[in-house]
């Protein structure tokens, strides 16, 4: 239960900082999706339905913050964890590779829904724009930035894996 309440914490402060410090700084021409980073982590470390549980509650955070239909994120988020618990059997703690990995795919994958769902509907066809200014530089963000909070969340868990043990 503790280990739930402090993912949980993580999530909505790696919201407030995605939305509310982020857009702030001026030498960011694109921020990194903090929200991705720690529902593919959820899934990556924790499972499959861990990472679904995660990835509604960050889709439900961003729906309600951000206008259009309900369900949009929400949608993405979840399957997102699914796929990335997936790769649960083949995870290994200290290997940063696979997770490097499914940052930049994950953040592939986002940036196409996006492009799909927001852009080419409305007739903005202009996919190399897009491209250049902003799925690549979210990638390298995204990606420069998992390796920081992959490891940071990588030891937080052994930590309360640690806690929970001694309580046994």
């Amino acid at each position: 239960m503790k280990r739930i309440l402090i993912n949980l914490l993580l999530m909505i402060l790696a919201f407030a900082i995605q939305n509310g410090i982020f857009p702030l700084l001026p030498f960011l021409s694109a921020s990194p999706n903090l929200l991705l980073i720690l529902t593919f982590s959820f899934g990556f470390i924790y499972g499959k339905l861990p990472g679904m549980l995660y990835g509604l509650f960050a889709g439900i955070l961003l729906d309600l913050f951000y206008s259009g239909p309900f369900g949009f994120y929400t949608l993405l988020f979840i399957n997102i964890g699914y796929f990335n618990g997936i790769c649960t059997d083949y995870y290994y703690e200290d290997y940063i590779t696979l997770p490097l990995f499914l940052s930049i795919a994950n953040e592939l994958v986002y940036n196409a829904y996006i492009y799909l769902f927001r852009f080419l509907i409305r007739s903005r066809m202009d996919l190399l724009y897009y491209t250049k200014e902003i799925i690549i530089p979210e990638v390298i963000f995204t990606m420069v930035t998992t390796l920081v909070i992959y490891r940071f969340f990588l030891s937080a868990n052994r930590r309360l894996e640690e806690l929970e043990n001694r309580r046994d």
